[in-house]
């Protein structure tokens, strides 16, 4: 019975993609995908000449606008489609329209995104699909120029199509979707004034994923509920995302989420992904962005991949306008929220006592003899299929609270780090005289720091602090961050000093954890000597010390290092973290 259904499915997809195609497409606007039969991706230029050429032909629906820089040569566009109204994003607010952000190409050896959005925007453009009222697109034909520029058929083994595409790193070799909250490339910061200008209600990333085999052309990953918080968490878990679930059904490719299973295979469950604010779709949950990562899979035929990516487009644009009111209201809820709370959440992890069943349509899992090692080696079988409800947890829970401050204050000299913050429009004004303020202060008590450098950054993990309540000079010139902006989430995991995607944990605050005043032994000695005969609480401190401790009884040097570190000539700055709040 299971393998019947399962086959019945195949055929369901075989019968839709073979399906003849009504109001063929002239000839002047086929694609490169379909030209070539669902074989080849187009290059950069191509994809911008056809983009410049469907404009001009349209220009009542369709603008290509440059949005910024980027590390390659070539700038950042948009293509803005808006089939009723203006095409000036600056109007669309008060137009009344709903505004979906579909961008493509992060990784541009995964192109399937590229592919389907020059249909969906021709399709659009020339009336054969029809978009919800009032519904507008803002697509970036590709994010990763300079990834799409280093054309290959070998970036990405053993993926079936199409028969050359870019790579994944930039022109700095940086994973763009791990950059959101460090900003180190120029499109990075391009594409945040974008979301920034087009404030949309939906984020799309279209992706490609690996891993274990399975019958799902299309997986889903989604903003995880509990991080958009309120009701928007509400709305996208009970409502949005079952509907765009039976959507994909009914358009022949049942989807699963995102098959996030390592060390394992995936009949036996998985947790959810959880993106933290590096990645584009966790950045969209900062700014209360409704965001999806549609992720084909790399073993299926590119043509099914472009068209579930199609379909899943499709589907997400027509699920949100026919919720759009809710959708919209939920969203303007929680950042009305977000504005007054005084504790915001800064990392998450799966509640894995909460275990929910999902559909899943797999190939049965066997071992036989590598012909390389000779060893077991992991295969899957086609042949055998099979649909069984696996284990899902995806419900969130905060595991670290940040207390929100009225204000930060950052001393000028931080410019990389001031550079990021200002990159994703955090608003701030200059202290005019040197001002002493009652300020609460963190200290850096400890942090691992990575072995090898991690996206351009030697990056800290297993950041420890203790915070104190001072009084603190701060000179003129000096940074005054107000919280009460729109980005307040952004800023409160971008500052919190043990944030795990915060800029300390970049590394864009590395220089305090040196040490640079120190002492001379042989002269300190005697200024040593002095300070315990004048200081009796520290002469007795430093006995305790010793008799509690052989080791550093035995060791000099530590003595007179510790005798340093408890007075006034102790570098006040080292491992003071250089981001003070104003409470």
């Amino acid at each position: 019975m299971i393998l019947a259904m399962a086959l019945s499915v195949a055929t369901a997809w075989a019968q839709q993609r073979s399906a003849p195609k009504k109001n063929k497409v002239p000839q002047a606007f086929e694609t490169v995908f379909e030209r070539s039969n669902g074989l080849e991706s187009p290059t950069y230029l191509e994809m911008m000449d056809y983009y410049r050429r469907l404009v001009a032909a349209y220009p009542a629906v369709l603008k290509l606008v440059e949005v910024g820089p980027t590390d390659a040569y070539y700038p950042l566009h948009l293509v803005l489609v808006s089939p009723e109204g203006s095409l000036d994003a600056d109007q669309w607010a008060a137009e009344g329209k709903m505004p979906v952000l579909i961008n493509n190409g992060i990784h541009p050896g995964e192109p399937d995104g590229i592919d389907a959005s020059m249909m969906l925007v021709r399709d659009v453009a020339q009336g054969r699909v029809k978009l919800p009222v009032n519904v507008v697109l803002a697509v970036v034909p590709c994010f990763n120029i300079g990834g799409m520029l280093q054309r290959s058929p070998y970036h990405r083994v053993d993926q079936d199509g199409p028969r050359e595409f870019g790579a994944r790193g930039n022109s700095q070799n940086l994973d763009l979707n791990r950059d959101f909250m460090k900003a180190d490339a120029a499109e990075t910061r391009s594409l945040i004034r974008a979301i920034e200008w087009v404030n949309p209600l939906v984020l799309i990333d279209n992706h490609v994923s690996n891993g274990a085999d399975y019958q799902h052309v299309m997986t889903l990953l989604s903003t995880q509920p509990e991080k958009l918080g309120g009701a928007m968490g509400d709305l996208l878990r009970h409502q949005l995302e079952p509907e765009v679930y039976r959507r994909m059904k009914d358009a022949g490719f049942p989807m699963v989420p995102y098959v996030n299973h390592w060390g394992t295979t995936p009949e036996k469950g998985w947790d959810a992904y959880l993106e933290g604010p590096r990645y584009l779709s966790g950045y969209g949950a900062v700014r209360n962005i409704y965001s999806f990562v549609p992720e084909t899979h790399m073993l299926k035929p590119f043509t099914d991949r472009v068209r579930a990516t199609y379909a899943l487009n499709m589907a997400l644009i027509e699920t949100f306008a026919a919720q759009r009111g809710a959708a919209a209201e939920a969203q303007s809820a929680q950042r009305a929220a977000e504005a007054q709370a005084t504790r915001l959440p800064v990392a998450w992890t799966i509640d894995t006592t909460q275990v929910n069943r999902v559909p899943f349509l797999g190939y049965q899992r066997g071992y036989k003899p590598s012909e390389v090692s000779g060893q077991p080696r992991l295969f899957y079988d086609r042949s055998k299929p099979y649909e069984v409800n696996v284990a899902y947890r995806d419900v969130a829970v905060a595991t670290q609270w940040a207390d929100v401050p009225q204000a930060y204050l950052i001393p000028r000299g931080w410019t990389e780090a001031w550079d990021r913050l200002t990159a994703h429009g955090i608003r701030f004004r200059e202290l005019t005289r040197d001002t002493t303020l009652r300020v609460e202060v963190t200290y850096i008590e400890g942090y691992k720091a990575s072995p090898q450098p991690y996206e351009g950054h030697f990056a800290l993990r297993g950041i420890t602090t203790r915070r104190d309540t001072l009084d603190v000079k701060f000179l003129a010139g000096d940074y005054l961050v107000p919280s009460a902006q729109p980005m307040r989430r952004y800023l409160t995991e971008a500052l919190e000093a043990d944030a795990p995607d915060g800029l300390l944990a970049w590394g864009f605050f590395n220089a305090v954890l040196q040490q640079k005043e120190g002492f001379s032994g042989y002269v300190f000695e005697d200024t040593a000597a002095k300070l315990l005969r004048e200081r009796p609480a520290l002469k007795a401190a430093f006995e305790a010390k010793k008799a509690s401790d052989p080791e550093f009884a035995g060791n000099g040097d530590a003595q007179l290092n510790w005798i340093f570190q408890q007075t006034e000539y102790y570098e006040l700055r080292y491992r003071r973290y250089p981001v003070y709040k104003l409470f």
